[in-house]
């Protein structure tokens, strides 16, 4: 029985090494054709030094009539001239959100009994 084990496992590493043979010259014909590939394509002319783009766009600017309007609101509200430190778009949708519950809201909805 361990005999036969031993045959059996001297097998399969004999079919190991052949395959292992057989990609190790996969390998190396792949790489002189990756070689001779790039020997083949001209290298980039340089460039002058790029400049990285931004991430995130600029926000956009607010018109100093809506700043000033802005303003406005801020002192009425307060009762007082505010100081406005920064001012920002938002980007949800809250306000269209609590529009349509607020419409919703205001159907009367009658139960008959």
């Amino acid at each position: 029985m361990a005999s036969e084990l031993r045959l059996e496992c001297k097998f399969q590493m004999a079919e190991m090494e052949s395959q292992l043979r057989d990609l190790k010259a996969q390998v190396e014909a792949l790489e002189r054709r990756l070689a001779a590939a790039s020997a083949a394509v001209p290298s980039p002319a340089p460039t002058a030094a790029r400049v990285p783009t931004p991430a995130t766009p600029d926000p956009p600017e607010i018109q100093e009539e809506i700043l000033l309007a802005i303003s406005a609101a801020v002192a009425a509200f307060l009762g007082k001239r505010g100081h406005i430190r920064q001012i920002r778009l938002a980007s949800s949708m809250a306000w269209a959100q609590q529009g349509r519950a607020s419409i919703q809201a205001s159907h009367g909805i009658v139960v008959q009994r």
